[in-house]
């Protein structure tokens, strides 16, 4: 099947990750773009704009690549132009969750976001293993929900997904409110508050006296072989008695004992009320 898509916010951030990979396959694939700059970067490419007018009505998939902050407001313009039966994809669950996308009963809704390159990642080459994003070169999963549609329209979303975060390795199916659980909640409310910490630890240490490249280096090779023990890639490999009543210690005084109420459907609601 050569699908139609149109890729809403090419130039962007996110849409030239995208693009790059979708030019690789035999769909038809639209670019729009507002800004100026993004426009420019396309015509790099090689890719000329086209309007709304001109795409959407009669695109197979509409990708929605914009912000979250405008991502409501782009859906309200774009999905009443769409045909019926046609399905849009967004690159995350914030603004569905929200419940601040366009909605319409004869369309079909898809999520897909990607995982990222694993830290255990083996990668062939020194180009691949400096793809953190991945999109390029190194390989990675991705998560995906159908908020609305068929089975159908499960499959067109997965491999439209797949092609666009290429290389993918495996996707996995899961709701959309599952999909908050992973992404504000758990990646970026509490992994990424907690490594910002390490990084302020570290900052702190350094301008205690500890000359900086020795502080990193140490650091760093301590949160491999932290994060290898922690998530079990080392077999039967356990903490020191003395590292496990620092670790004991160290949550006592950093970490109030109700923090996992941020995985509370409420306060989940909460923080992707905040981001969008």
């Amino acid at each position: 099947m050569k699908l139609k898509i149109s890729l809403v916010g090419a130039g962007g951030k996110m849409g030239m990750r995208l693009i790059r990979n979708l030019m690789t396959t035999r769909w038809k694939i639209d670019c729009l773009e507002v800004g100026l700059e993004g426009i420019e970067k396309l015509k790099e490419l090689g890719l000329e704009v086209i309007t709304e007018q001109a795409s959407i009505p009669v695109a197979d998939v509409v990708i929605l690549a914009v912000p979250d902050v405008a991502l409501g407001k782009v859906s309200g313009n774009i999905i009443p132009k769409m045909k019926p039966g046609a399905l849009v994809i967004t690159l995350d669950p914030a603004v569905a969750r929200a419940g601040k996308l366009f909605i319409r009963r004869d369309i079909s809704y898809f999520i897909a976001h990607p995982s990222h390159p694993s830290v255990f990642n083996w990668e062939p080459t020194r180009e691949a293993q400096a793809d953190f994003f991945g999109g390029i070169l190194a390989k990675q999963t991705i998560v995906c929900a159908l908020i609305q549609g068929s089975e159908k329209d499960y499959a067109i979303g997965e491999k439209v997904s797949s092609a666009m975060y290429a290389p993918v390795s495996k996707a996995f199916r899961i709701t959309m409110e599952q999909m908050a659980l992973l992404e504000p909640a758990l990646v970026e409310t509490l992994s990424s508050s907690c490594l910002d910490l390490i990084r302020e630890g570290m900052d702190e240490v350094i301008k205690r006296g500890i000359p900086a490249e020795a502080a990193r280096e140490f650091l760093l090779g301590h949160i491999n072989i932290q994060l290898a023990v922690i998530f079990k890639e080392l077999p039967n490999a356990v903490f020191s008695d003395a590292a496990i009543k620092a670790l004991d210690r160290g949550k006592k005084i950093l970490f109030k004992e109700d923090w996992k109420q941020i995985f509370e459907p409420d306060n989940v609601l909460q923080q992707v009320k905040d981001i969008t």
